[in-house]
């Protein structure tokens, strides 16, 4: 495609023009988006009002907990979550929806979300008809940046009555969102001289620990980026494991049923998968190479490729020992993180541990 001069792309009817034309060319609307040099949201952004290109995007009031707690009553839909390097998409009901303040959750039987909600900028009932002549519809909700927080699809036992009844609750095609150019700021980083400074004392208070979810508190505490945390401790709590330890994990555990937990985030949105996973193919498409689970009612899609670091982390608690496998990509990004299945208060399943002794490194396995 020709090259768009950046003046050209604050006009909407430019960005619409040249993003059918890329999504004619079989391009997935996020990989358009970036062709044009845009977030996605500024391109969804761009559709909204009268025009007649295949996409149309109306706004949504910024009530996000409501509209999700609205999404009970149209049954089985498709939630997903996704980062710059990984997709999670699980279906079933939004139920047991919840917030204090800016933090939310759905804790139903199939659809579990921590929600952030001061990373909800905009939403969108978004509509597109695809080539072959179909309709898609979803809700789409973005950052400031126009990253992509949660995406909600309909599907084949969605109640569309009720859905129709949400979009139209909810709706305002007065609303206007503007996006920030660029992308989000990254977490702050310890220099390596701040970092090995504190080493010991982080040791300890890792060791301290009575909840895993303290660790996040840690982080803040020292001023430390999840890696850079995992190597002042690695060889006592965490073992850094090879690449190709996420496709073994996820094999074994399909062949012998073991039960994990598959959390994905977004900048607003942590998705979680708990169950046994049964279908694992690795997919080699247009260069990339995808590890993909295709069960009934849950997909992931990790690009494998991309696999810069994989650790195993052990995580003190009141009920024993938590242990996950956390994969980072080449840009130093949190990927996917998987457990054991586990209910709160439990102690760990041994075959967890099992599942995942074959991957540690063979210092770690005699120590």
């Amino acid at each position: 495609m020709t090259p768009i001069p950046a003046h050209a792309l604050s006009h909407p009817e430019t960005i619409r023009e040249r993003f059918a034309a890329a999504r004619t060319k079989g391009m997935r609307a996020r990989d358009a988006a970036e062709h044009l040099a845009l977030s996605e949201g500024a391109v969804v952004a761009a559709h909204t009002g009268v025009h007649a290109y295949p996409m149309r995007a109306v706004p949504l009031q910024r009530e996000w907990l409501a509209i999700l707690k609205d999404l009970e009553a149209c049954g089985p839909l498709m939630a997903l979550t996704r980062n710059e390097t990984t997709v999670h998409e699980k279906t079933g009901v939004y139920q047991h929806l919840s917030a204090e303040g800016p933090v939310g959750l759905a804790v139903g039987e199939d659809i579990d979300l921590r929600l952030f909600f001061t990373h909800w900028h905009a939403g969108f009932v978004v509509n597109e008809t695809q080539a072959d002549g179909g309709q898609s519809a979803s809700l789409q909700f973005y950052d400031r940046w126009g990253t992509a927080v949660h995406k909600v699809y309909p599907r084949a036992l969605t109640n569309l009555v009720a859905w129709e009844q949400t979009i139209n609750r909810w709706i305002d095609p007065d609303l206007e969102f503007r996006f920030e150019t660029g992308r989000a700021p990254r977490a702050a980083r310890a220099s390596e001289e701040d970092a090995q400074a504190c080493a010991e004392a982080f040791a300890q208070a890792w060791s301290e620990m009575t909840d895993t979810h303290q660790f996040f508190g840690l982080l803040r505490k020292f001023g430390l980026e999840r890696q850079q945390a995992f190597s002042l401790v690695e060889g006592r709590f965490v073992h850094r494991v090879a690449p190709d330890a996420v496709r073994q994990m996820l094999l074994a555990a399909a062949l012998d049923g073991t039960p994990i937990m598959v959390f994905v985030g977004s900048p607003g949105c942590i998705q979680i998968h708990t169950g046994p996973v049964q279908r694992v193919e690795p997919m080699v498409m247009r260069g990339m190479t995808w590890l993909n689970v295709l069960d009934p009612g849950f997909n992931l899609h990790l690009r494998e490729d991309r696999i810069a670091g994989v650790w195993i982390v052990e995580k003190p608690g009141d009920h024993g020992t938590v242990t996950s496998l956390e994969v980072f990509d080449d840009q130093g990004e949190l990927m996917a993180m998987f457990f054991g299945a586990r209910k709160p208060g439990r102690p760990e399943l041994d075959v967890w541990r099992q599942l995942l002794e074959p991957l540690r490194p063979a210092s770690a396995a005699l120590a």
